[in-house]
């Protein structure tokens, strides 16, 4: 399988975490893409993306089907496109449909993969780490993503501290240095790969190591459970140095888009 394929069927199964986690959305599979609803009145969180390569007008069809799906619940929804999902034709005309459906473009993250970690650079802080298992640890990881993904803590709260939303494939950790919370991350099983999500660190704490090390120990034990090596993430622009030492490669790439 392509490398942009594996990243992005990746991406697809951990964003259907989101349409359970709360306990009042969906996941509602399409005529080649499947919709995401959180049951949540917060676009990033509805979410859409492609199941199957588009063609030329087939990306217009696809959205309408969407759309038509939010119009019923919700009016703000995002869509994630794998940009080698499109042929020649249909990314020459991409913005401007987006734009036709009232969306705009919020980012651009790099799909990467990694056969296997590269040794790390420097010492690393030792890092705890604790899997997402009770109350304690489902707030420390809503309150955490809230601060450093800008998140409305209401939101964060509702998504993450539900004992259901973590009884599914997507795991997540946290990560302690002398008993304080320091890291997170959540890691999913999908497409012969391990992939990485929510890698946040306490900003107080940041460029000191806890995130990496929280992200080699939890994909550690990630790996002896599962056999696998290979890792797969999207990337912020804040950490893409960070993943490139950690022997990360650029696969593809995704276009973020948001209603307006």
């Amino acid at each position: 399988m392509s490398g942009f394929l594996i990243v992005d069927e990746n991406l697809r199964a951990a964003m259907q975490f989101f349409g359970v986690a709360a306990g009042s959305g969906e996941v509602r599979t399409l005529d080649g893409s499947v919709a995401i609803f959180s049951g949540l009145d917060y676009g990033v969180f509805n979410i859409a993306l492609l199941t199957s390569p588009a063609r030329g007008g087939e990306l217009e069809a696809r959205l309408n089907e969407v759309a038509r799906y939010f119009r019923e619940r919700t009016l703000r929804w995002s869509f994630w496109l794998c940009d080698d999902m499109l042929d020649g034709a249909a990314m020459k005309q991409v913005r401007q449909t987006f734009q036709n459906f009232g969306m705009r473009v919020i980012s651009h993250p790099p799909g990467m993969l990694a056969e296997a970690l590269e040794p790390p650079v420097r010492k690393l802080p030792e890092v705890e780490i604790r899997p997402v298992c009770d109350a304690a640890s489902r707030a420390a990881f809503a309150e955490l993503t809230s601060a450093a993904f800008d998140i409305p803590y209401t939101i964060a709260r509702a998504v993450y501290t539900r004992e259901q939303a973590w009884q599914g494939d997507y795991q997540g950790f946290v990560g302690l240095a002398q008993g304080r919370v320091v890291a997170i991350v959540a890691l999913i099983r999908a497409a012969d790969a391990i992939g990485v999500y929510s890698l946040a660190t306490s900003s107080v704490l940041r460029r000191r190591g806890y995130g990496e090390a929280l992200l080699r120990a939890a994909a550690s034990e990630m790996q002896r459970r599962t056999g696998l090596t290979r890792l797969v993430l999207q990337s912020t622009e804040a950490g893409y140095a960070l993943y490139r030492r950690m022997g990360f490669r650029d696969v593809t790439k995704f276009t973020v888009y948001l209603t307006k």
